[in-house]
């Protein structure tokens, strides 16, 4: 039997200002039995992979984003080398993908299924990538892990991210007081699509086959200390991602604890199970990845906005306006600095408020 886990991190829940970013991974593991715990993919990949940056020479880091994104004062590396180089090797091995790596942050937000709201700091020419390696670096190490995925019957199947822009945080908030629901409208989209595509037994692959039943497990990162997720659960996986298809689920708390809250969702054919965890990055291969995703594309998208307002300081004000990362502390200042270019409509569109 298969097993199917998908993972699912976000990148910038709490800056003031650009995108939140949450993005999706999942990887079929091809011998496995059920009532087995998930495996360890680190291990399974450990010819290619590994948890440690220090590692990075001979093998691809993949770990929670926050350890793999260098500081921007680094002077031998890139700070998205890391970041880079486990997102485009493992998307080369994705099914359906090719072989070709992007070559433009377009090109691969076209890939993960990024849409940036059409604001003016995100709509630029593209720009290349990648940034921090060369592409002929990427695919030696794409071959690399390609080998160790057959080797081991591991199966990247996916590779996803939704970026929240500034106008849609601030109507989620506003309609619903938490921004927390900004990541649940994504987290239950990913649900929907991954309960379609995964959980009916004898499913067509890409080739044309059929796979074996698999089962679907999916894990998501924790936020802050809450326990309960079965209201949302239900809320989200209301309906198929068609609109003329009710679904009929039932949502089934297996465990609400300090150590993980889990659950089984089902209709009368399929289920899927779906666990929220502290430090989830920590012990799933796949929700590492995920995370790493969300961060490469907040990065490349902050980029845009920085080299837009920069710009426009530049042309309006003949002035040098320092990039921000987004971040609270930083954004006022980033804010205070570009006060004399924003209007008062300017500011309410970039400011999100939560």
């Amino acid at each position: 039997m298969a097993l199917i886990l998908l993972g699912i991190d976000e990148a910038g829940y709490g800056p003031l200002l650009g995108p939140l970013c949450v993005g999706a991974a999942a990887i079929r593991v091809g011998s496995w039995m059920p009532g087995d715990p998930a495996p360890d993919l680190w291990k399974l990949l450990a010819e290619a992979v590994c948890k440690e940056p220090r590692e990075a020479k001979s093998r691809i880091p993949v770990a929670d984003s926050k350890r793999l994104k260098l500081a921007n004062s680094t002077a031998t590396k890139h700070p998205l080398v890391h970041l880079e180089r486990g997102v485009l090797t493992f998307l080369r091995n994705t099914t359906g993908v090719g072989t070709d790596l992007p070559k433009s942050d377009l090109e691969l937000f076209a890939l993960l299924g990024v849409d940036l709201e059409p604001r003016p700091w995100y709509m630029g020419e593209a720009s290349r990538v990648p940034v921090g390696t060369s592409g002929s670096a990427l695919s030696i190490h794409a071959n690399l892990l390609g080998g160790a995925l057959e080797r081991a019957g591991v199966e990247p199947l996916a590779l996803w991210c939704r970026a929240i822009g500034e106008t849609r945080f601030n109507t989620i908030v506003g309609e619903t007081g938490s921004k927390a629901e900004a990541t649940a409208s994504v987290i239950g989209e990913y649900l929907r699509l991954a309960f379609v595509r995964w959980a009916a037994p004898g499913k067509p692959d890409s080739s044309g086959g059929a796979h074996d039943v698999a089962e679907l497990r999916v894990v998501c990162d924790r936020q802050g200390g809450r326990t309960s997720y079965a209201p949302m659960l239900a809320r989200e996986c209301r309906s198929l991602p068609d609109a003329s298809t009710r679904w009929s689920c039932a949502v089934k708390v297996l465990e609400e604890s300090d150590r993980c809250s889990r659950y089984e969702v089902h209709d009368r054919e399929r289920r899927m199970t779906v666990t929220f965890m502290p430090e989830a990055e920590s012990a799933h291969l796949p929700v590492a990845l995920a995370s790493m995703i969300a961060k490469l594309v907040r990065e490349l998208s902050m980029a845009r906005f920085n080299r837009y307002w920069s710009a426009r300081a530049k042309e309006l004000r003949g002035v040098e306006l320092k990039p921000t990362a987004g971040y609270r502390q930083d954004a006022a200042r980033w804010l205070h600095d570009a006060r004399e270019i924003l209007s008062p409509d300017d500011r309410r569109a970039l400011v999100r408020n939560a």
